[in-house]
């Protein structure tokens, strides 16, 4: 074969192949001799006319066809490989010569991103987070307080701090209001904890009326709502509230003390209950942080990088934003279509809505991956093993028993080892380019202990078979390497 290979502008391929004269007609004859055993020629059996014959019946044109067939799916792999391309996905058939004498065949094909990453270690910014304040600390222990209050009904009128229960209407008394639209509070009970908390429903000041007020005590009062009302629907909008008094309940806080801390279950002190709630509100906020931090330098890291990918993986990506948003909108019992059909939108124009979405993930999870590899990104069996069986865990408490059970196949089990492995190697080139930005440096003997040795590495592919046996007794083989690179990633 003859291959001439042309590089498109959009990351594609296009290879132009010259078939040999006698490469074409063995396959012709292979061709008539398949389509011989399907079609009845007079005269002969199936499959037992001779070549001049079938071509006679059958007609050059038809034989042809099927030749070409054939020959297509025999020579792509060779032409891949001779061509020394990396395709992204499978290539089409663009063209087809008028003659055979050659035959020239011209294949589109699209080829594996490329990404050229920028000055991403000159990339600076201050990384300042703030500590967790006295103030958070309190609050949360104030809240642990109020939810092991102790509430026991009284027969008095109700005061500050209590808990009172009442049976709540309300209707509209503007005169544009449609009758048929019902009242504006279905009767209903209702506890009001009157407290200073910042709870001004149904409107503020509401639950100042009820202080005072005994079980089976009654009011009915008229309320205009203010012009500048939170909700909007309500502003100006004159009601009748109604409620009758359920119950009156005491509500009584227990000490902040060392016995608070112990019924918690967990804690000898309230030093210790204190400590842990320090250290949880520590690690919130810096979570919360460093995902704006990373998000920021990321952003200006991608945006010094440059992007080579097909249109076919753009779309992909939009694919699977797509599924994304079809999941989210099945969580909340809605529909793709009807989402559509509210933003007025087919389904054209809702992939393109999505483009700008679907490049920027696309753009985002290529650098990491591009960055994994610079940086020698790595993942030990150790964390691999723990971080699967997490989430393995997890999708059992979280899946219904049906699709539970099917985590136990080996296709399964593998597809989530790949997929945690994926996040645990963006995870970690995420923070190595915060480490960056920050201006630190890895040590070298931190670099030594995670780089394998020649005879530990391995190569993971998303084809291959990770899990060697039941992941209940193991996840990884203990004849795994030391660690795993970026570079021995399945891509997202």
């Amino acid at each position: 074969m003859k291959i001439e290979t042309t590089l498109l502008d959009d990351q594609q391929a296009k290879l132009t192949v010259e078939i040999e004269p006698e490469r074409l007609e063995e396959t012709k004859r292979q061709a008539a001799n398949k389509l011989a055993k399907r079609v009845k020629i007079p005269g002969f059996r199936p499959g037992k006319a001779p070549y001049p014959v079938v071509l006679r019946a059958i007609g050059e044109g038809a034989v042809l066809e099927e030749a070409l067939e054939i020959l297509v799916d025999r020579i792509y792999p060779e032409i891949i490989k001779e061509a020394e391309i990396k395709p992204y996905g499978p290539g089409r058939l663009e063209k087809i010569s008028e003659t055979t004498d050659p035959l020239t065949l011209t294949f589109i094909v699209p080829l594996d991103a490329e990404v050229k990453l920028g000055d991403y270690k000159a990339i600076r910014k201050d990384y300042l987070p703030e500590p967790v304040s006295e103030a958070e600390i309190e609050e949360s222990l104030e809240s642990l307080r109020r939810s092991q209050a102790i509430v026991e009904p009284v027969e008095r009128a109700a005061e500050k701090g209590d808990v009172v229960t009442i049976l709540l209407s309300a209707k509209s008394l503007s005169e544009t209001t449609d009758a048929d639209e019902g009242p504006l509070l279905q009767e209903q009970s209702i506890p009001f904890l009157l407290d200073e908390d910042n709870d001004h429903w149904p409107f503020p000041g509401f639950k100042n009326r009820l202080i005072g007020k005994s079980a089976n005590d009654q009011e009915s009062f008229e309320y205009t709502f203010p012009a500048d009302f939170e909700q909007e629907s309500m502003q100006n909008e004159s009601a009748l509230f109604t409620y009758t008094v359920e119950s009156v309940k005491s509500r009584t806080l227990p000490d902040l003390n060392d016995e608070l801390a112990v019924s918690l279950g967990e804690f000898d002190t309230l030093e210790a209950l204190r400590a842990n709630i320090q250290s949880m509100h520590a690690s919130r906020s810096e979570e919360k942080y460093n995902a704006t931090y990373d998000d920021e330098v990321l952003t200006e890291a991608i945006g010094q990088s440059e992007f080579k990918y097909p249109p076919q993986m753009l779309e992909d990506e939009i694919d699977q934003v797509l599924k994304d948003l079809e999941s989210r909108l099945e969580r909340q019992n809605l529909d793709l279509d009807i989402y559509r059909r509210s933003r007025d939108l087919d389904e054209a124009g809702l992939r393109e809505e999505l483009r700008p979405v679907a490049k920027e993930r696309l753009e985002r999870s290529l650098f990491l991956f591009e960055l994994g590899r610079e940086e020698a990104i790595q993942v030990k069996p150790e964390e691999l093993t723990t971080e699967t069986e997490n989430a393995l865990n997890y999708l059992r408490r979280a899946l219904p028993e049906k699709e539970a059970r099917r985590l136990n196949s080996q296709e399964a089990q593998t597809n989530i080892v790949n997929n945690v492995l994926v996040d645990l190697l963006s995870r970690k080139t995420i923070e190595r380019m915060r480490n960056i930005a920050r201006g630190i440096q890895m040590e070298q003997a931190a670099q030594e202990d995670a780089e394998p040795t020649e005879a530990e590495e391995v190569t993971m592919a998303l084809s291959e078979p990770v899990i060697e046996t039941e992941l209940s007794a193991s996840v990884v083989s203990e004849a795994q390497p030391e660690a795993i690179s970026s570079e021995d990633a399945p891509s997202e």
